[in-house]
């Protein structure tokens, strides 16, 4: 969308960072809306431990500590505040990439921001990644499923949505509509007549039409099980409804985290989400700023950062040249064997080379400085985090401090 980007005024302030969220207007963003509970929870924090250090990644460690320790939904919300962006650019990556009528540049941030909680029930911190980096990843993954999903579901007709779905998927979109256990057995047994009818005819795998044959034969076949008679209309009604709860239990629409929400004894509506907190732990926070542990992890980011700009810095020309359109440039191995008049067995040759490089230079400090033997899984991780740090060079210190931590733990139990 153009113009959007230049509109946007990122959040430099902590007390922003994790109590606002993003508004639209149009479908493009419109300003920072300020939760006041967040906000009054966060300025509280601040005040409270004066001596907790002023960072970013501090806060955003210490917030997704807290949401590991019941009770959790304040911290979900700090930390759904605090991933607004990279939730925006996946949404607006997606809507560059798949145009469609049906859903926006809202609609596909507010599906990406309901996955937060996905997201940090995967993140790990240790892994090197940051969250912000992390996030991005996860929510562009996240959206590229759900609309291949949504646009599959969309393509098939009643009849081939019921004869994909499992049993074990039906059973969950009956019970989400609010069926009770006998109406729920009697719609899965007209469906389990359906499939056993409705199967494919030639050997292209073509299904036959779904006509009144079809019905009075499914119809024939469920009242052989059970002693209450259905006809054909009844068959179709029963099996029509049934995709539709499917439909709507594969995607249902989308809720932001300021929908209010229904009261299930009232049927009144009630406040918003984020109206229903709990105060998280202030032991937490005691317990992480720690002066020494700071200390010890700040001096191992900066080692950690020395070691691989020297190595990189010890490349040939080439080399880093390499890495300046494969990495800085996100350039393809394809662009890169055009750009540069190589073959592709070169370009991958010469990246592996260089990462093993890089992890090698690591691995030798980490022996050398801290005495640690590398294991197997601990060069899995520094791997693996050496590829998010090329990848993305906002997420240098997250790879740093991701393998300070991971190097603490192993040089622990040596």
């Amino acid at each position: 969308m153009p113009g959007t980007v230049e509109l946007m005024r990122s959040r430099q302030d902590l007390t922003e960072l994790f109590s606002t969220f993003m508004q639209f207007d149009a479908e493009r963003f419109s300003a920072w809306a300020v939760d006041a509970r967040l906000r009054r929870s966060m300025q509280n924090c601040l005040q409270r431990f004066p001596e907790a250090p002023d960072l970013e990644s501090f806060w955003v460690l210490y917030w997704y500590k807290v949401w590991q320790t019941p009770p959790s939904a304040l911290a979900g919300l700090h930390l759904a505040a605090y991933l607004q962006e990279p939730c925006y650019w996946a949404a607006q990556q997606l809507v560059k990439k798949f145009a469609t009528v049906q859903y926006s540049l809202s609609d596909y941030f507010q599906m990406a921001i309901a996955e937060v909680n996905t997201v940090l029930q995967r993140f790990n911190p240790e892994r090197g990644a940051s969250l912000k980096t992390y996030a991005g990843m996860v929510f562009g993954s996240v959206l590229r499923d759900m609309l291949r999903q949504r646009q599959a579901v969309d393509l098939c007709t009643n009849w081939t949505l019921l004869r994909k779905i499992s049993k074990k998927r039906l059973n969950e979109a009956l019970q989400a509509a609010g069926l009770s256990d006998a109406a729920i057995a009697g719609y899965r047994l007209a469906w389990t007549c359906f499939k056993a009818l409705y199967v494919p005819t030639s050997p292209t795998g073509s299904l036959p039409s779904a006509d009144r044959h079809l019905w009075e034969a499914v119809a024939h076949l469920y009242n052989a099980e059970r002693p209450k008679a259905i006809n054909a209309e009844t068959v179709e009604q029963w099996l029509t409804r049934c995709a539709g709860w499917v439909r709507a239990y594969l995607y249902p629409s989308i809720a932001s985290l300021n929908a209010p929400q229904l009261n299930q004894k009232s049927g009144q509506e009630g406040g918003e989400v984020q109206d229903q907190l709990t105060a998280s732990s202030e032991s937490l926070l005691t317990e992480m700023i720690a002066r020494e542990e700071i200390q010890d992890r700040q001096t191992q980011r900066v080692q950690v950062q020395k070691v691989l700009l020297a190595a990189i810095d010890q490349l040939d020309t080439p080399s880093q040249e390499l890495m300046r359109l494969y990495y800085s440039q996100g350039l393809t191995q394809q662009q890169i064997v055009q750009h540069l008049q190589m073959s592709q067995a070169s370009v991958s040759r010469r990246l592996n080379k260089i990462r093993e490089g890089l992890l090698t230079a690591v691995v030798q400090w980490s022996q050398k400085e801290l005495n640690i033997m590398p294991t197997p899984t601990l060069i899995k991780e520094m791997s693996a985090a050496l590829e998010v740090w090329l990848s993305d060079r906002d997420s240098i210190l997250g790879f740093t401090a991701g393998f300070a931590s991971t190097i603490t733990v192993e040089g622990e139990g040596e």
